[in-house]
This record gives C-alpha cells, structure tokens and sequence, in this order.
C-alpha cells in the first residue's frame, strides 16, 4: 500500500499497476487505496470497474458512469464512450481503478481518456493483473508486484479465521502444515481455515496428508490455490452441496448469479428431491447458498438475492465439474461458432453469454443432462434434427435467444424437467410444449403472447409455471389451470382478463380464478386482478398459500412488494369488507405488506385490525388522496382491543387527516413499530406526533417526515426519555412555503436523553428558529454520526451558546449547506468532534469555522462552497417574506 500511494502522489506517474497471483488481495488491497486516497484528499472521486477476461465494455461503462453520476446520451459503446471521455476530462482528481486486466485492453474504448489528457487533470488509472506483462503493454510508469503472505502473517489469519486455539502442540504443528500448505494465499488461507475449524485433530491429519499429495509442486497460481480451494470442496456435507456450488462455474466470470436460477437449475438437474414442496427445496438451497459463502466458496454480489464467485474458485470449480463430472464450461467467452470440442462424453454444456449463430443440425452427446444457451442473442433457429439424438437431458435453457419457431424433435426430450423461454420471440409456438409429460418448470418470463396453448393442461406434473412481467393479451382458455394438479407456484401478475369473454367470434371465456383456488398443491401464487369483481365469493376448500403477491386494482403506482419475498397485496378498493370471507382468510389474515390506495377513510383500516384480519401485518402503505378525517377518534370509533401491535413500518402518502390521533389508542397498539414515514400530507395541525400517539411507539428507530407543514415534530408532553429513535429526516416543501415548515423539533422543553440514541439527523428546507439543540441535550448526543442541515433560513448555531463542552464522540460528517444565518463566533464555538471524516460547508457566509475547530483525530475532508444556488436566493426570499410578515 505504501508503494502504491508513493507511486498515486507522484506527478510524473499516470498508470500504476499492481500484479499477483489469483487470490492474493490485489482487489482488496487497491480497493483500500482507493478509500484511503480520497480521503487523504490525493483524490476528489475514484471510480472502479472490473474488465476481467472477456470484457464487456458496455457494463464497464454504465458501472463507471454510475460512479460519476453521469447518464449516457447514447446507446451505442462509441458513443457511451465520449460522454465518459469528456466527464472525466472535465473534473480533476479521478482515481480509475481499472480490476481483473488479462491483456492489452483499448481504455479509449472504455471512455478513459489517454494518460496525457488524465496528467492534465491531475487524474490517474491504477489497475490490477495476475500477468506482469500485462503492466508492460498497459504502459505503466510503476508496475508494483503483490506477493503472498509472510508465513507469520499466513499463520496470524488462518488462527484468525478457523477462530480456535490448539490443544497442544501436536494439533498447532499440524495445523500450522495446513496452513503451510496454503502457500501464503489469503483465499487459499480462509478457505481451509473455514472448512476445518470446528474439525478434531484426526480430521486435520488427514487434511495435511491430503494437501501433501497433491499433484504438483509448480507454483503457478491457479494450481496452488485450486489443491486448497479442493479440499474446502471436499469438506462440503453431502453432494446436493457439492452440485450446487459446481452449478454456479456455468455462469460467466464476475457474474451476479441469482440464487433463484441457481435454485431452479438445481431443482432441474435433481438436488434436493427429498423436500415435500419447492418452498422447502428453496429454503434448503438458500441454507446451501449461506454454507458456501460462509465457506468463502461463495461471495455475497451488490445484486439483491444474487451471489458471486472469486475468479480462482471459479477456476477449481470449473477443473473439478470438467475432470469429475464432464462440464464443459464456456460461458461469456465471445464464441461466435459451436465448440468443436464438444464431444459425447459431457453431462452439462454451458455457452452463455455468446455470440453464437448456428447450431449443428445434430447434437450427440448421450449423457448430457444440462444445456443451457441463454443470451445468444444470434441464435434464431434450432434445426429440426437438433434433438433427435439419445440424450438424458433435464434443463434446456434457450433464455434471451431470437428462436421463434421450436424443433418438432423437441418432443424427443422425454426427461426434460426444466424449460426456460424467457424473453424468447412472441410468435412462439409453445403447442408442443404440452408432450413434455415429466416438465416440473416452464418459465416464459418477458414475453408477449396472445395466446395460451390448451396443450400446457397436458404437462399434469408441472410444479411451477412463470409468466412474470409476460403480456398474455388475449386468451386463457377455460380448463388449462385446473388440470395443472402439480401445481405448487404460479406467477401471472400481467394476466387480467379472469372469468372475461374473449373478444372477438369465439364464443369462448377466460379462466376463472376458480380454477386456481382448484389447485390444492398451489403453495406460492402472484396474480393480478383489474377489480374483487374476479375473485369467487366462495371456493371448495380454503387455500394453504404460504407466499404471494397480489395487486386488486387497475393503479400502476410503484408496488412495495419484493420479488420473493412475498405476504404482499396491493389494493385498490374502496374498503376491505368488499372481498369474499374465504379470500380475508386465506391471504388478509396473514398478508405481511398491504398497500392500500383509494380507500375512503383512514379509520376503515384500524378498523379491519381490530377485528384481526390484519394481525400478522408487517409494513402497511397508505396512499391517498383522503381528506379531512382523523386517523382515531372515540366518537365514531372506540377501540377495545390494540391495534396493529405487529407492524414494523407504517408509511402513509397524501393523506389529509386534520389530526393524526384525537384520544388515545388502546395499550399494545403499534408497539412495535420501528419505522413512520408520512409523506406529502396536509392539514395536520402544528404537531406530527402528539403525545398520546408518541407514548405508544417506543420502539419507534426511523422517523421520515416529508413535504408538510407542521411546525414540530413532537409535542412537549410525556417524550420518553429511552428513546430509541436512530434516524430522523425532515425535509420541507420547495418555494415560499418553507416559512410555514418545522420551526423546532420539539414542542417546548426537550428531555436531555431524548435523543441519545440518535446515529442520523438530516432537516432540510425547514424553518428552524435559534439553536439547533440546546447544551444539555447536546450533552447525550452519544451516538450522533450524520447530520446533514441543508435550506434553513433562520437557523442561527447547531448547539446554543453556553459556558459548557460540547463533545459528539461519534459524529463522521457534518453537512452544511444554504444556512445563510448560521453563525459561528470562536468565543462560543466550542463542539469537538474526534472522528469527524467530512465537513461540507457550502453557502453559509457567516460560519467560518475551519477543520481544526472541531479537534478531529482523523484526517477531515473539508470543501467550502460559494456559489449562490437557487436554494439559497429561496432561503433569503424566505427571510424578507418572514421579517415583512413579523413586521406587518
């Protein structure tokens, strides 16, 4: 590291690059640089994207753009690349980590400039390799080796990570073999560490004889990390963990893999056939999932519900699933032929992310079991003699290709359990499907049909069938569902024509949702209906529903649901007593997430809590427009029993309530709510919370108030003073109306430990009047690590003026922007701030203060701003609109 920054502080040095072995920590390492150079201030901004060794420049491109903030004007990668080009030749002080290099790669082509034109703006590129050579061709001016680790440190982490000590020294010699054995290699290292650490000293023998015997001594990376990287493999429980970890080598380098292809290839190929319901297989394979990464066999990705793998275990893992298992295993590599070296030998044939354009009219290939072509974007045509060869195959895979008309040998696939036409042309002729009698997954995701094959009523061992985000515009014949006995998991949220006539001569009527509630296996279910008007008033039996998702309505405001991760309903009704009792049963009774547009009265929804059909609720989302009622009062409405006591969050959005609460809610209700958003809602008097409503919520950690126009927060009546509140947000409303907005946070008095909790504060656009908090509660501001005071015109200081210390223990970076009457005056300033990291002054000409005033033992980043922003002429209008109303 100290080589690097040497070499990044240096002005006649442009390129630096690091090399090493696979697994080393040269990602780690310059990641750390990076966040260590900016902060010093050698750098303004540093951006990082991984080229790895098929790059693909476009999402190199949207990765470093998303890191400047910048948005494209073109689509095509020549174009991307100019707006990147001049963005960075427009700032100064870019750090560009460039990760993963395995030869001579055109930066232009990216969109960096050249080293040139980077020294004029003082920016540089700094870039990792495992090929010294690489650092040659890339022409960098400091090409610094990364080496493995010192046998000491080797040992220091492998204790760290197998987190034990050795009972005597027979245990620490072999242990110590062990980690010998791992070369100094920080992944080989973890990975062993992680596999034996809770293993007894015969298990460690037995790992050391093993490392000894492995094959070769040569110290090339992936050959000395793959022996160890093996044995972790080796440790896994049983050969469901085995296959699944060996199914993610088939997916591309640096891919977010998400688990839920993952979890469907698996149920493809066969793993987990012992769990009763694909619920249980999902659970199961997201525990193998969790096991692998804690492993280090998997890595967590940024994507949600994904996962990744480091370069040198996909290297292993792919040797592994090719010499014991027959994989072959090209996937992104930029073929745009079929592999010649495919012979009959392979159990599983991944091509990938290709550009492959034909295929052969006959594929022999007797074991093969996997096939999977997804995002080939060139392939428009399977001859029909493709499949007439003998073949075991289970998972066919034609996601994201151009393939409009299916191969009649198609039907030759008689153990197929896993179908995947995701994204595949409209005109598709799905009719055949129907002769695939074992298919257990028929996934047809992103697709326009118009029409509904009779024929898919044919596949009576079909578990799960997914049409998401797929337009089925104009029939659904009667009969199709109901014959799907198997059915566990449905997903159809575009389909809305339930129980219609279709149009046209045909006399002819949509599927009823009777027909689904038929389904006696049906577990998870996401659905669409334009109104309740589709939902039968009764059905045969109540439905067992574990997960769903479903949207009553014909809004299309933003759902609040997740994908997988289900309980959810989306309504928009009038009021709840409108559906069917079966339905409330089966889905209102235990749904987790309800948003609830349209509803006439606030009150209607307390109301469905008392009476429990809302008693697992988790997170409610009330969206208006609903005026001029109260959210409780005891002369239309008395509650005898605690409402809501499960709730976690409650977000409400247009809503015009007059008051929030009249009276008091009963003991127990929103007990457990931890976070209150209210957004965009009027007329609710001078405070959010009052204390009736407050002395109910102490569990209450996030507290957004947005666009309103209240004056306090809370009222000065019965503040806990255990307060567990983390985060509070407040922001005002744009224009003149912010002399109208928060005056104070609290209504009077504040209780000193009120805030103690307290990590994150940020006001913006209010009326603030004096001081920010007074001396005594700043006194327990303990845990105070934001706060961020943007647009207030008539705030004067952050802490009142005292005679008294003000120490913020915790407080990282403080923002200050457009405060024209913030004062600081050094006789009084006396707030000390010893982890401050970032101090952003902008528009606040009476604040002075400096860095060093805040008595920081870090290095802070300071920048001062003083261009005048619309904001600010906002917040002087605001001023003279006040003194003139004052002085009227």
């Amino acid at each position: 590291m100290n080589e690097v920054m040497k070499a990044l502080k240096d002005d006649e040095v442009t390129a630096v690059g690091v090399y090493g072995m696979g697994g080393v920590g040269k990602t780690t390492m310059v990641k750390h640089v990076g966040a260590h150079a900016r902060k010093s201030g050698i750098f303004d901004c540093v951006i990082m994207g991984v080229v790895s060794q098929s790059p693909d420049y476009r999402k190199i491109q949207g990765t470093l753009a998303d890191l400047l903030g910048v948005k494209f004007e073109g689509e095509t990668e020549t174009g991307r690349a100019a707006g990147l080009s001049k963005e960075m030749k427009r700032r100064n002080k870019i750090l560009i980590i460039l990760d993963d290099i395995w030869g001579r790669t055109d930066l232009s082509k990216i969109g960096i400039p050249s080293y040139k034109e980077l020294q004029m703006c003082k920016s540089k590129v700094l870039l990792t390799t495992r090929i010294r050579n690489v650092c040659h061709v890339m022409e960098c001016q400091e090409k610094i080796t990364l080496n493995v680790l010192s046998k000491e440190d080797s040992w220091t982490l492998f204790v760290r990570i197998a987190r034990r000590s050795f009972e005597s020294t027979t245990f620490e010699g072999v242990a110590k073999k062990v980690a010998g054995e791992c070369r100094g290699l920080p992944i080989a290292l973890t990975a062993v560490a992680r596999a034996l650490g809770d293993k007894e000293l015969m298990e460690w023998k037995r790992a050391a004889q093993r490392l000894e015997k492995s094959q070769s001594a040569n110290p090339d990376d992936s050959r000395e990390a793959s022996k160890c990287i093996k044995l972790s493999y080796d440790y896994l429980k049983d050969e469901d963990y085995k296959s699944y970890f060996l199914l993610c080598c088939l997916f591309p380098e640096d891919w977010d893999i998400p688990k839920e292809i993952l979890f469907r290839y698996a149920i493809g190929k066969g793993l987990f056939r012992d769990a009763d319901t694909l619920e249980e297989a999902r659970e199961r394979a997201d525990s193998v999932a969790t096991h692998l990464k804690h492993s280090c066999l998997l890595l967590d990705s940024e994507e949600y519900g994904s996962v990744k793998m480091h370069d040198v275990v996909r290297d292993t893992a792919i040797q592994i699933a090719q010499s014991e298992h027959g994989f072959l295993v090209r996937a992104g590599c930029g073929l745009k032929d079929w592999p010649r070296q495919l012979h009959e030998g392979y159990s599983a044939v991944s091509l990938m992310q290709n550009r492959i354009t034909k295929l052969p009219d006959k594929f022999v290939c007797p074991e093969l079991r996997m096939l999977l072509l997804t995002n080939n974007l060139f392939i428009d045509k399977i001859p029909e003699t493709f499949f007439e060869t003998p073949n075991e195959l289970r998972v066919l895979d034609l996601t994201w290709t151009r393939i409009s008309l299916l191969p009649q040998s198609l039907c030759l696939l008689n153990n197929l359990r896993a179908l995947y036409l995701d994204g595949c042309d409209s005109r598709l002729d799905i009719s055949m499907i129907g002769k695939l009698r074992k298919l257990e997954i028929l996934s047809m995701r992103y697709c326009n049909l118009k029409e509904l094959s009779r024929e898919i009523g044919d596949l009576t061992n079909l578990k799960m069938l997914d049409f998401t985000r797929t337009s089925i515009s104009t029939i659904l014949s009667e009969g199709i569902i109901s014959k799907l006995h198997s059915l566990e998991e449905l997903y159809m949220e575009q389909f809305a024509n339930w129980g219609r006539k279709v149009e046209g001569d045909r006399e002819e009527t949509n599927v009823g949702f009777d027909e689904v509630t038929s389904l006696s296996n049906l577990r998870v279910l996401e659905v669409r209906f334009p109104d309740a008007a589709c939902i039968p008033k009764n059905v045969e039996f109540n439905p067992n529903w574990v997960k769903f998702d479903i949207y009553v309505g014909t809004s299309e405001k933003m759902q609040v649901t997740n994908r997988y991760c289900h309980k959810s309903i989306v309504l928009r009704l009038a009021t709840i007593s409108s559906l069917p009792d079966w339905f409330c049963n089966a889905v209102m009774n235990i749904t987790e997430r309800l948003q609830w547009e349209g509803c006439r009265r606030l009150i209607d929804i307390f109301v469905e809590s008392e009476h429990r059909r809302l008693h697992g609720l988790k997170l409610l989302y009330i969206i208006g427009p609903i005026r001029g009622y109260k959210l409780m009062n005891p002369i239309t409405w008395v509650p005898t029993k605690p409402v809501f006591e499960n709730l976690e969050e409650l977000h409400l959005e247009y809503v015009d309530c007059q008051e929030f609460c009249v009276g008091e809610l009963p003991p127990g209700s929103l007990f457990n709510l931890k976070l209150l958003k209210v957004n965009n809602c009027k007329n609710w008097g001078n405070v959010l919370l009052p204390s009736a409503l407050l002395q109910r919520l102490p569990n209450l950690e996030e507290l957004y108030c947005h666009s309103m126009d209240i004056k306090y927060v809370f009222s000065d009546e019965a503040l806990f003073e255990q307060s567990k509140l983390r985060k509070l947000d407040v922001r005002g409303q744009w224009g003149l109306h912010t002399v109208r907005s928060m005056r104070s946070i609290c209504h009077g008095p504040t209780p000193a430990a009120m805030f103690q909790s307290l990590q994150s504060l940020t006001i913006r656009l209010c009326n603030l009047q004096g001081s920010l908090f007074t001396s005594d509660v700043a006194q327990y501001l303990f845990q105070l690590e934001y706060i961020r005071l943007l647009g207030c015109p008539f705030l004067q200081r952050i802490v009142e003026a005292s005679n008294k210390k003000i120490i913020l223990p915790k407080l990282k970076e403080l923002v200050l922007e457009e405060l024209p009457m913030l004062d600081y005056e050094s006789a009084s300033f006396d707030i000390e701030c010893p982890s401050l990291e970032n101090l952003y002054v902008t528009e606040c000409p009476m604040f002075l203060a400096s860095s060093l005033d805040f008595h920081s033992r870090k290095q802070v980043q300071f920048k001062r701003y003083v261009a005048v922003s619309k904001t600010y002429l906002i917040c002087h209008i605001n001023l003279v609109v006040q003194l003139l109303t004052n002085n009227q």
